[in-house]
This record gives C-alpha cells, sequence and structure tokens, in this order.
C-alpha cells in the first residue's frame, strides 16, 4: 500500500501540473473502499456436462434406475433423471474395461486396463473410492457379481478365475486354473476369460467362456467342470435363458450357437442372423464377428435376441447395427456411430424369472440411444441430458450468469418448436436419482458456437445444462449442390461457416456472430415468423496497410488513404464493387481474385422462424488475390446501433439500423502522425510513407475513383489514385504468389508457437526469423470500398465464391498469434507476429478524450502490441434522428500502452463499481407498436453516478488487462494510478472483468494454468491458484469467466467443465450438486411355485462363504494383488456397508446388541423385583410396628 500511496500522490502533481482546471486534480486521490477480500475466493470444480468423451464401458442398476458409463481416461459419468449427473475420475487415467453395479446397493465395482478394480462409493453426493486391488501378475479381461452376493469373479488373461470379496476388497483362496478348467479337450491355451456368468437357476455351476471357442461349466462345489462345449470360432459373448437349461454364444464369423447345458457335443442350433443361406445346405458365408449377443424371455410371447455386429462382409461402408430378433421378425438399427456397448433393460433384477425386456440402451462412440422394445418400429426416447454439445465440434463458447430473467423462458417458447418428432411417449427409463437443493437461483445462459456455423443457448441454471435454441447462420448463404460449385482454389475450408466469436447483448437480445469466413451477421429476436425477402448485405474491403506492400516502384510514390472521418456510406451512394474495379472483378485463372466475398448470400427468400433472425450481412472483400484476413475482435452496443470488429489489417464500424460503414481504417491510422511508440519495423526494407492502408469510407467516392483525390490523416499529403498503377502490380504479384505457397507450408502449429512464446525473451525478436524472410504482399489500392447491394446483384457476378483453409476450428486471438490459424496461404505464422492486430473493443460512456469534463458515448480499441486508443462518437439523442443521422466516430489518439495485447477493458465509476455501457431493452421489430413505444425503454447510465456532488467533476477509471499486465487509468486526465504485472513468465489466456456479490474484479487465466483475481481498482492480488496447464488448444480458444464466481471450459471435444472461483458457492455446493442413491426396496424374489418347491425345480442356492471364506479356501498369495485403501473414509466405508452386501454382518451385530439389550433388561428386572419385595418387607413392618398404637402415641 505504501507503493500506491506514492504514485498516487505523484500522478496528481501531475495532473494539476498540467492542467490548472479543477476537473479531475481534486478527486482521483480519493480513496476508494474495496470489500472484496481474499476470503471471498476459492476455487472448485462444479458439474461436468456434455457425453463422456471416449467411452469404453456401461453399467445400469435395474432398481436404482442408474446408468454408469466409463471412458479411455478413466473418467465415471453416472446419469439418472433428467438434471441428475455425476462425475468422477480415476487417479490413475487408464481406460474403463468394464462396470458393475452392485445392485441398489449404492456401490460401483470398475475394472482398469492398468489391472486394477475399484469400489465406488455412490452413496454420498461426490462419489470416492473405498476399496482399490492392484493385480500384478495377471491381466484382468473380465468381471461378474452375481445379485445379492458380496464375492466377485474375476477373469484374466491367463484363464485363470480368482474371487474377490467386495466387502473387504480381499482375494479368496479359491481360484479357478485355466487348465483345471479345460483339461484334456483342448491341447493349446485357451486364450482369455471372455465371459463369467453363473447358472441362473443353480448359483453352484459357473459358466466360464474362453476366446477359442471352448466354454466350460464348472462346478463350484466339487471344483470341476460338469460339461465342455467346444465349437471352432472364437466366442465373444454369453448369454443364458433364464430357466437355465440353454446359453447362446456369439462368434467371430457372424452366427450364434445356442446349447442345450447337457448336449455338449453339438449346438442345438446355428443361426447366422445376416449371412445368406445357400441352397445346397452348406454352411452359409461368414460375417463380422458378433461382438454381443443379449437373450431375454418374456411372459406372453417370444424372447428377444439382441445382438451388435455380425453384418455380411459385402455391406462395405454400411454404419454400425444393432439386430433385435423377436420371434420371426429381425429388424436392423442403424447407428450413427459404431457400438461400444449395450445393455437390455428388464423389469427384474432376478436373472432367474422372465425379463420382460422393456428398452435397449446403446453406447456410441459419440451419443447415447436408448430405444423402446415395447413399441412398433422400435422408436427411441427423448434424451434429457445434454450431450448433443459435440453434435457439431464446438468452436468457441461465452457464458452469461444472472442474465434477465425472462430470457430463458423466451428461448424455450421459441425452441420448443424445433424439437423433432417421432419420439417414444414413454418416459425416459433411467430415472434414478435426486435434484440437489442448491440456494442459487439466478438465471445462466451458455452460447456455444459450432464448426458447422450453429449457434446454440443453453439453461445453465442451478449446475444444470438443458438446450434451449438453435440457430443455424449458414441458411444465410448459398449451399454447393455440388463439387462443381466449390472453389477450386488451393484455398479451401472443411467448416466455411465456423463461428469464430460472437457479441451479445442479453437485455437488447441482439446478438452479432463473426466466422471463419470473414464475415459478420447480426441478428434481432422476434416471435413472429417472417419472410425476408432480400438479405441486406453490407461488403467491406480491407486491404494491407503497406508496410505489407512490397512494390517495385520508388519509395517516394504513394497511393493514398480515403480519410474522412465520421463519413458513411448509404445504400443510395455506394456502388457495386463490379463497377468500381471492372478489370479484377473476376475469378479467373487469368488474374487475381478481387472484390469477391469468401461466401455467397442467397437470393431466394428466406423464410425465419422465431427466434433469431437476420438483420444484416457484412462480408470483407478479398483484394488482388489474397483473402480477406479472419475476424479478430468484435463487439455490439444496442444503444448505439453499432457494430464493431477487426483483425491485422484494421478495424471498420457499421452502424446496422442505417446498414452503412461508419469508418473502415488501418491500424497504422488509428495512432495517426502522432504516434508516441516506436514499433519495430515489420520487415527489414525500406520504410515507407503509410498510405493506401485504409482510411475512412466516403460517401461521395463511388463513382469516379480514378479522378479523386483524398488526403490521409497521417501523411496529411494528397495525391492522385491512379488505377494504372494495379497494371504496374500485377506482374509484381504474380511473382510474388508463388514465393509465399512455400512459407505458407511453414506454418508451425499452436503448440510449437506456445513453447517459442514461452520460452523466448521479447527483447530478443530484434533478430527473429520474420525479419530474414521476404513476405508475400498485396498491391495498394485506391481506396476501401464498401457498398450495400441486394443479393440478387450478387448473385449476378460470375465470380465463384472462395473460402479459406481452417485446419479445424477457429482459434481467438492471441499475442504473437499463439492461438490463431493460418489465415491464409499468403500469409505465415512469422507474418503474424510482426503484424499489429486489433484484439479487442470496449463501448463506453465516459469522457473519451483527455481533459474532457462531460461523459459521452466513446469506443476503447486494443491491439496486440499492447496499445490502446479511443474513438469517441457522437450518437443522435433520440431513435427519430437516430434513423435519419448516422454517429459520427472521431479520433481520440492513443491513450497508454501494456506489454503484450489487450485482451480487455471496463469502464468503472467513481466509488470503483463497473459502469456498464448503455443499452436498449428488446422490443419485438415486427411489431410496429413495440418499435414506436422503444424510446422510452432505452437505458442509460444516470448523468451523475450515485453519490456523487452535484457540480463536482465527475471521475471515472478506465481498465485494462492484457497479456502481461493490467493498468488503471483514471479519466478524464488519462493518468495511470494502478498497474500490476500479472505474469512474467506465461501470458493470460483470457481475462474478464467480472461482478462479484461484494465488488467486482479482473478474473485472468494464464497458460501456465494459474488463475487469478486482482481488486478493482487498486489491483490488489486476491488469488492464485495453479488449476489447469494448458495441454489443449481447445481450453485456451473456450475458457470464460462469468459474474458472481462462474466460469467453464471445454475440457474435452464432447464436455464442458465448469467451475466457480466464488467461496460462497463453494460453501453451498454440496446441497447444490444431485444425489445418486435413493432409499429403494428391492423386489420381491420370484415365486418359486407348489410343485417346484416339492419337487425341487426352483432355483438353488449356495453359500458361498463356506466355499470361498478363508476357513475353507484358505489365504490368496500376496504377491497375487495388492490391496489399496480408498481416499472414501469411514463415512463412505459405512455408507457402502449398509446395503444387501453387508446385511449378514450388520445382523450379527444386531443380534449381538439385541442380546446384550436382552440381557440388561433381564438384569434390570431382577434389580426392579428385588426392590419391591424390599420395599414390601419395608412397608409390612412398619405396619406391625404402628398397629396397636393410637393416634396421640404417634
Amino acid at each position: 500500500m505504501k507503493k500506491f500511496n506514492i504514485r498516487k500522490v505523484l500522478d496528481g502533481l501531475t495532473a494539476s501540473s498540467s492542467s490548472a482546471s479543477p476537473q479531475p486534480g481534486n478527486r482521483e486521490n480519493d480513496t476508494i473502499q474495496e470489500n472484496l477480500q481474499s476470503e471471498h475466493f476459492q476455487l472448485c470444480k462444479t458439474v461436468r456436462h456434455g457425453f463422456p468423451y471416449q467411452p469404453s464401458a456401461m453399467a445400469f442398476d435395474p432398481v436404482q434406475k442408474i446408468l454408469a458409463i466409463g471412458t479411455q481416461s478413466g473418467a465415471l459419468r453416472l446419469f439418472g433423471r433428467a438434471g441428475v449427473e455425476c462425475y468422477c475420475q480415476h487417479e490413475s487415467g487408464s481406460a474403463v474395461i468394464q462396470l458393475q453395479f452392485l445392485i441398489n446397493e449404492g456401490a460401483l465395482v470398475s475394472a482398469l486396463a492398468d489391472d486394477s478394480i475399484h469400489l465406488w462409493n455412490l452413496r454420498q453426493k461426490l462419489p470416492a473410492v473405498l476399496h482399490s486391488l492392484k493385480f500384478n501378475r495377471e491381466r484382468i479381461t473380465f468381471l461378474h457379481l452375481p445379485f445379492q452376493s458380496k464375492w466377485l469373479y474375476v477373469g484374466t488373461e491367463r484363464g485363470n478365475i480368482h474371487i474377490v470379496n467386495v466387502e473387504s476388497f480381499t482375494l479368496s483362496g479359491y481360484v479357478i486354473m485355466w487348465n483345471k478348467a479345460i483339461e484334456l479337450s483342448s491341447k493349446t491355451h485357451p486364450g482369455p476369460v471372455v465371459h463369467i456368468s453363473d447358472n441362473p437357476m443353480d448359483e453352484g455351476k459357473l459358466l466360464i467362456g474362453f476366446e477359442c471357442g471352448i466354454v466350460v461349466l464348472w462346478d463350484l462345489r466339487t471344483k470341476k467342470a460338469d460339461y465342455r462345449y467346444n465349437y471352432d470360432e472364437a466366442i465373444h459373448s454369453v448369454a443364458w435363458h433364464h430357466e437355465g437349461k440353454q446359453f447362446v454364444c456369439s462368434h467371430s464369423d457372424g452366427t450364434l450357437t445356442i446349447w442345450n447345458i447337457r448336449t455338449p457335443a453339438k449346438p442345438a442350433q446355428i443361426i447366422t442372423p445376416h449371412g445368406k443361406q445357400p441352397k445346397d445346405g452348406k454352411k452359409p458365408e461368414p460375417c463380422k464377428p458378433i461382438l454381443k449377443v443379449e437373450y431375454k424371455t418374456t411372459r406372453a410371447g417370444d424372447p428377444f435376441m439382441v445382438l451388435s455386429g455380425g453384418l455380411s462382409y459385402d455391406t462395405v461402408g454400411r454404419r454400425a447395427c444393432l439386430t433385435v430378433m423377436h420371434g420371426k421378425s429381425t429388424a436392423v438399427l442403424e447407428m450413427d456411430y459404431p457400438i461400444v456397448d449395450f445393455l437390455t433393460l428388464c423389469e427384474t433384477p432376478y436373472p432367474n424369472d422372465f425379463q420382460e425386456p422393456y428398452a435397449v440402451v446403446i453406447l456410441l462412440e459419440k451419443d447415447l440411444v436408448v430405444i423402446d422394445l415395447a413399441q412398433i418400429g422400435y422408436p427411441i426416447f427423448e434424451n434429457p441430458y445434454p450431450l448433443t454439445l459435440h453434435e457439431s465440434p464446438v468452436t468457441c463458447c461465452e457464458y452469461f450468469a444472472d442474465c434477465p430473467a425472462e430470457l430463458i423462458p423466451a428461448f424455450y417458447s421459441v425452441g420448443s418448436r424445433q424439437k423433432r418428432q417421432g419420439y417414444s411417449k414413454k418416459e425416459w427409463p433411467v430415472s434414478g436419482g435426486n435434484w440437489g437443493q442448491g440456494t442459487q437461483s439466478y438465471p445462466e445462459i451458455i452460447i456455444t458456437g459450432h464448426a458447422d456455423g450453429s449457434i446454440k443457448f443453453w439453461d445453465a441454471s442451478a449446475i444444470m445444462l438443458q438446450v434451449l435454441y438453435k440457430l443455424k447462420t449458414a441458411k444465410v448463404f448459398e449451399k454447393a449442390r455440388s463439387k462443381e460449385d466449390k472453389p477450386s482454389t488451393d484455398i479451401v475450408d472443411e467448416d466455411p461457416f465456423a463461428i469464430q466469436m460472437l457479441s451479445w447483448c442479453p437485455e437488447s437480445r441482439m446478438l452479432c456472430v463473426a466466422g471463419v469466413s470473414a464475415h459478420v451477421i447480426i441478428y434481432r429476436f422476434s416471435k413472429q415468423e417472417v419472410t425476408t425477402e432480400v438479405v441486406q448485405l453490407l461488403e467491406v474491403r480491407m486491404p494491407y496497410e503497406l508496410n505489407d506492400v512490397d512494390s517495385p516502384e520508388a519509395a517516394g510514390e504513394q497511393t493514398p488513404a480515403v480519410s474522412t472521418p465520421g463519413a458513411s456510406s448509404s445504400p443510395q451512394t455506394a456502388l457495386p464493387p463490379v463497377q468500381t474495379h471492372p478489370s479484377t472483378s473476376s475469378n479467373s485463372s487469368d488474374g487475381p481474385r478481387d472484390n469477391v466475398p469468401c461466401l455467397k448470400v442467397r437470393c431466394s427468400p428466406l423464410k425465419q422462424s422465431p427466434g433469431y433472425q437476420v438483420d444484416l450481412v457484412v462480408q470483407l472483400l478479398w483484394v488482388s488475390g489474397e483473402p480477406p484476413q479472419q475476424i479478430t475482435s468484435l463487439a455490439l452496443n444496442s444503444a448505439y446501433g453499432l457494430v464493431v470488429f477487426g483483425n491485422s489489417n484494421g478495424l471498420a464500424v457499421v452502424d446496422y439500423f442505417q446498414k452503412t460503414l461508419l469508418m473502415n481504417v488501418g491500424v497504422q491510422e488509428l495512432h495517426g502522425s502522432a504516434d508516441p511508440f516506436q514499433r519495430q519495423p515489420r520487415s527489414p526494407r525500406k520504410a515507407r510513407q503509410p498510405s493506401g492502408g485504409g482510411g475512412l469510407c466516403d460517401a461521395n467516392d463511388g463513382s469516379n475513383a480514378a479522378e479523386d483525390r483524398c488526403k490521409s490523416p497521417t501523411s496529411g499529403s494528397a495525391s492522385p489514385c491512379n488505377s494504372d498503377e494495379e497494371n504496374k502490380h500485377q506482374n509484381f504479384i504474380d511473382k510474388m504468389k508463388s514465393k509465399s505457397r512455400r512459407f505458407s507450408k511453414t506454418v508451425a502449429n499452436d503448440f510449437a508457437k506456445m513453447s517459442r512464446k514461452l520460452s523466448t525473451i521479447p527483447d530478443q525478436k530484434q533478430d527473429s526469423a520474420a525479419e530474414r524472410i521476404h513476405r508475400r504482399r498485396s498491391v495498394p489500392h485506391k481506396k476501401r470500398v464498401c457498398c450495400i447491394k441486394s443479393t440478387a446483384e450478387a448473385s449476378r457476378s460470375p465470380a465463384k465464391s472462395p473460402i479459406f483453409r481452417n485446419l479445424s476450428a477457429p482459434e481467438f486471438y492471441a499475442k504473437d498469434s499463439s492461438f490463431s490459424r493460418s489465415r491464409s496461404s499468403s500469409v505465415t505464422s512469422l507474418e503474424r507476429e510482426a503484424r499489429e492486430v486489433i484484439s479487442s473493443f470496449h463501448f463506453s460512456e465516459t469522457m473519451g478524450r483527455k481533459g474532457e469534463a462531460v461523459a459521452g458515448p466513446s469506443l476503447w480499441v486494443g491491439t496486440s502490441q499492447g496499445n490502446m486508443l479511443v474513438l469517441p462518437l457522437t450518437v443522435p439523442p433520440s431513435s427519430d434522428l437516430r434513423m435519419q443521422q448516422a454517429p459520427a466516430v472521431s479520433f481520440g489518439g492513443a491513450v497508454t500502452r501494456l506489454k503484450g495485447g489487450v485482451l480487455t477493458m471496463a469502464t468503472l465509476d467513481s466509488v470503483g463499481a463497473p459502469l456498464l455501457p448503455p443499452y436498449e431493452v428488446w422490443y419485438d421489430p415486427n411489431l410496429p407498436d413495440e418499435r414506436e413505444e422503444k424510446d422510452r425503454w432505452k437505458r442509460r447510465r444516470p448523468a451523475t453516478p450515485p453519490g456523487g456532488q452535484e457540480g463536482a467533476a465527475e471521475t471515472h477509471y478506465i481498465v485494462l488487462c492484457s497479456e502481461k499486465q493490467a493498468e488503471v487509468l483514471v479519466l478524464p486526465s488519462q493518468n495511470s494510478v494502478f498497474k500490476h504485472n500479472i505474469t512474467e513468465a506465461s501470458f493470460v489466456l483470457r481475462a474478464d472483468v467480472v461482478q462479484m456479490p461484494a465488488g467486482s474484479c479482473i478474473a485472468c487465466f494464464c497458460a501456465n494454468g494459474h488463475i487469478m483475481a486482482l481488486s478493482l481498482p487498486s489491483l490488489r492480488p486476491l488469488l492464485d491458484v495453479n488449476y489447469l496447464p494448458l495441454t489443449d488448444m481447445r481450453i485456451a480458444r473456450t475458457f470464460c469467466f462469468s459474474n458472481l464466481g462462474q466460469a467453464l471450459y471445454l475440457t474435452s471435444p464432447t464436455e464442458i467443465q465448469r467451475m466457480t472461483y466464488s467461496q460462497e458457492t463453494c460453501d453451498n455446493l454440496q446441497e447444490m450438486l444431485c444425489e445418486l442413491f435413493t432409499p429403494v426396496e428391492t423386489p420381491e424374489a420370484p415365486n418359486r411355485g407348489f410343485f417346484k418347491g416339492l419337487f425341487g425345480g426352483g432355483a438353488q442356492s449356495l453359500d458361498r462363504e463356506d466355499l470361498f471364506g478363508e476357513v475353507a479356501a484358505g489365504k490368496a498369495s500376496r504377491s497375487l494383488a495388492q490391496h489399496i485403501p480408498g481416499p472414501g473414509g469411514m463415512e463412505g466405508m459405512k455408507g457402502a456397508a449398509s446395503g444387501v452386501v453387508g446385511e449378514l454382518a450388520r445382523t450379527r451385530m444386531a443380534l449381538d446388541e439385541r442380546g446384550q439389550k436382552l440381557g440388561e433388561l433381564e438384569e434390570r428386572t431382577a434389580a426392579m423385583m428385588a426392590s419391591a419385595d424390599s420395599f414390601s418387607k419395608h412397608a409390612h413392618d412398619m405396619m406391625l410396628k404402628y398397629k396397636d398404637k393410637k393416634w396421640y402415641q404417634l
């Protein structure tokens, strides 16, 4: 704090000496009370949403109705009813190969690829491992846990079977060795154990399936095999008939063999479900392996046989299928993705009763499907979980906490019309668990942008996630009907409609989207369906800056920039690029592509459903064979009616009310001639005077461009704009094209750039490779051209719509372009490191000019070189004037410079509270009555902040955060009052100014995994936790903070991880989490019937304790497996032992307690009887003593 006071005094002296007016000098040193302290922060994960990435195993509890899914990374996802989800992770990270529920016990056994098994306690909200057992000498291949048993059978790769007590997680001395199981039935090793199950009618008979094709029925009591069944094809799975007299095996040749247990010589029936039956009676042609089969019976009809695989080999390219055989009918259900596993859900958990299957859960590689077996056609159930997150790869993410309450109902009303039809009418069968009883009630919305151009709005309130509404931005553009329609150039993108970034105003519901094809779409929200005859289109030409142009001409020759501040281009005055540049507006191979957008806007009428509807499309154009640069920053303000976007060429300000371009200026022109900062040269060639790099589009510059004279704000000189210059440069461009293709192939990937950035000292960039490589240049052009034209005119252009390459999902821009993809074939990664790029915007109503006393609209601009500039705005006060008069944009100059690229900006009022930009309350644009009333609902910040003194000069603070530093400036003096170095060895990936219940702060996520929070305005460190080292570019692209201590990121291509950095939320997390286990009575066992009980035809039980216990079987070898106590704790152990598995121990304990209590009661009764006898004796003695005495003798 001592350092802070000295700086404040010096800044106050500087401000008072530079200006004699009493504007801010006497108030900027006022002490601001900050309520946020370190105690308000704590970091923890809350919940994970989405489809489990790379699933590998599945299990279902038929009593608790809970579904468990394991993944190849060792994760466990548990699902119940809608909103009941849980995530937990094995510490080893090994793949889950099998899962087994302890049915109705609140426990789960998992087997991993590292030959370990684990017991999970599900009776607590955060499941924990109670016990682990690590096998040392054998590989685990199969698990089987009989219903209501505490003994787990473990099959191994050597063909042996070990038995584990799940209560103590210790091995039994009872072992079934493979050589004793097969004896002389095979001369070779039978292979791994692929199946274990007990006979439904006799628990003492164990069916063991070996991979080679041998099945053994083992008698547990006599410790020998009863029957052995041989087949010459490998076995994949085995399933019992519930009567225990038959079982079916699936084989690698696509056949099913049905065996009678008392006839081991040959199978009773051989079925090839998808094989062609030859007429001569020969064996059918082999098919693909049947990976799994399940055999389920019903009381009233034929049994069901469900299997995966087994298709004929001639079905090349056919998708994975699930086959349902019921009686004489066979249904083949095609799946969108390969099948990982499936389970048939039945009414009873008892294997010796009619199963009565009602659904099949199918786990696919990227989806979870449940089909209804009870309805004709086997319809699927509507999935209540947010598993469609990855329907198209997520390319960007935004998180909005504490949104207006009416948003979620509005999105739900328009999104409910988008739901598919044809689902099963029954309720979702996975219905276990209970919701949490959280106190968090504020609405939260997550917006995800996807590679196919779609945008999804999710309700994220109360740590749940449900899709509300889906917007398809690709509908605005024409789609290629054939391969001939696609661009034939080498600049090709698999996802031309992918969402790059978005800007959303929750209050006005205005949405602005930027795509990878250098397009911006502005949407309005309406509850009415409309048909748009012509989509409004605004085309913007943003050439390269002059320093990026390598011209063979002398340095003295210049081409000017159009530089009229505040000028606009209207639909009446702007001409199409085809008329402005007739010589270069073709897409032929003779000349470079010019004045052509990357995508073609559809020219037919567009039917727009209720929801978000297109208001304006803005497209950047090709310039002399160079594709437009991808958009790196985007902002929208609904009160001003402005959208601003920027890239490596400059920025453009669009008025979406009047559909005009207000400003189109290059980065250097933003600085102007009074640029106080010395930037590194962009190339080893001679420096050139800036010209032609950009400017402001003049409304009167559409017709005779060759004769116009324009003045540049940087040079102040005028020079003619001759169209012959383009012809002079044509041969030079062709030469440079061939060179640039070699450079484009050397673009490093994102991780290489990141590691170079982390290890390179910034001062050593002077001798970088960028200064030793000739870069591809583009020709300076006469002016920046914008035009608004109908899509009908655009469709008449003979040019095809080129698109440019994006290797996967587009990346947000960060410093040195560490997280930006290759923009085009002509721009290498080294070029982008040297080019200054627009990195962030911030609309604010504050003092934009230095020394200005009255707050007004302004736009603050941050660049990748750490420069921050301000553009004051002049906005008409009323909507009537606003529709007639466009806002004016002027230059305010550079304000300050930070280390690293500017990531975020915010404005604070005089008391340090966030000063939010004004907004316009939503109105339906298709209802005229609401449109007329909108003015009185326009919300603006009050002129005097609360608590301010009348007549006193207003003081604001501007907060800046870059990749290295954070700084707070006081306005209007623009003096720095606080500065903090966030990191030296790393860099900040994402920073947001967020509001907490006790105040506001800056939340930062660094590439080294640290999450930090800084107080405002003093920038005191409040939180610094090493949370998540950057291991994937996906995290950097999707990490975002929100208000009230919420944050999220895409932890895998299919999953969103939500987290909190709020102490209050962490304290209430237990209440908010769902409960997986609910007390449910186990269904009654099936009735054996009179005759079965009389003649012994029912199921025979087995006392496994007598066979597998330490007394009968002895102890297992200590070197075989190692027992590892889990971190579940005593509470979890008590919970796990409270089910049927611990019933025996509890019963014994209860009996002991009861006996002890009865003994105590007997002793108490005897004592009471003795006391009564004594009392009676004393009473009798007293009576005899006083019997003959008078009252006066007493």
